[in-house]
């Protein structure tokens, strides 16, 4: 006589990706339940493929959207699953780790950690802006070189960057496709010009719409806003915005005994970000 095969989830063993009933007079708030089975599964090596939607998760776990919503906001926020507009979510598999204290060019330090990296440039053209010529250190009217790209980690976006520099050593990058190549590297190469220094400021921040929808966050998805100055020597040659998935991005500092001391500048409370 021939038997079936065995079942996961048969004759009182649980099956280890599958859902747990939520316990409805725990002083737990059932989104919170909800939140731990899916980490629990998770971990049990659940969800390779894709995540659960929605309505498929209130069906599994007999809740309501709202409790949902809760658990999967809980888990967004804490960098484990990824949602984009248009898109099926999915589980956050690979953080982009950035060096903090030292200069380098995000497309050297995506290279280096064997993500194909790609730019889509929105804008690359001659403009004016007193600010940033202020931070350049250059009179309000001086021509400017802006370039502005979308940055896509392994195809998918990762940061929304606009860099302005002085025109009168920056002409010659009007010619360059960064659609392949960092921008540090045509500057040497084409202008003469090597940043080898500068000031970094990151924030928390809560991009606008336009933002958002290039880099696919989800309704109010805080992210990282970085404001860099870049120097060739005493000379201020850039000045940066960039806007970071805070979903994909991961800042790294090493530090001793003999490190200089870093400054934390109070800030405002922000209640939105």
């Amino acid at each position: 006589m021939t038997t079936e095969p065995e079942q996961p989830g048969t004759h009182g063993r649980p099956d280890p990706h599958g859902p747990r009933p939520l316990d409805r007079r725990s002083p737990l708030p059932l989104w919170a339940q909800l939140f731990a089975d899916l980490r629990r599964r998770m971990e049990a090596g659940a969800f390779t493929e894709e995540f659960p939607a929605e309505h498929r998760l209130t069906g599994e776990y007999e809740v309501s959207r709202h409790t949902v919503r809760e658990a999967l906001r809980k888990l967004r926020a804490d960098g484990l699953v990824i949602a984009e507009r248009g898109r099926a979510s999915r589980l956050d598999t690979r953080r982009i780790q950035q060096p903090l204290g030292s200069l380098y060019s995000l497309f050297r330090e995506l290279e280096g950690q064997g993500v194909e990296q790609r730019s889509e440039v929105l804008r690359l053209e001659r403009t004016a802006d007193g600010t940033v010529a202020g931070h350049l250190g250059l009179v309000p009217d001086a021509p400017l070189v802006v370039l502005e790209r979308l940055r896509l980690a392994d195809g998918e976006p990762l940061a929304h960057d606009t860099a302005y520099l002085p025109a009168e050593v920056a002409e010659p990058l009007l010619d360059a496709d960064f659609g392949h190549t960092s921008l540090y590297g045509e500057l040497s190469a084409r202008c003469g010009v090597k940043v080898d220094g500068g000031r970094e400021r990151i924030a928390p921040f809560l991009p606008d719409i336009r933002q958002a929808w290039l880099l696919g966050l989800a309704d109010r998805q805080p992210a990282f806003a970085i404001e860099r100055t870049g120097r060739a020597g005493d000379r201020p040659v850039e000045w940066r915005e960039t806007v970071v998935r805070g979903d994909r991005f991961t800042f790294v500092a090493e530090w001793s005994g003999d490190s200089r001391a870093v400054a934390l500048a109070p800030r405002a409370a922000c209640p939105s970000a």
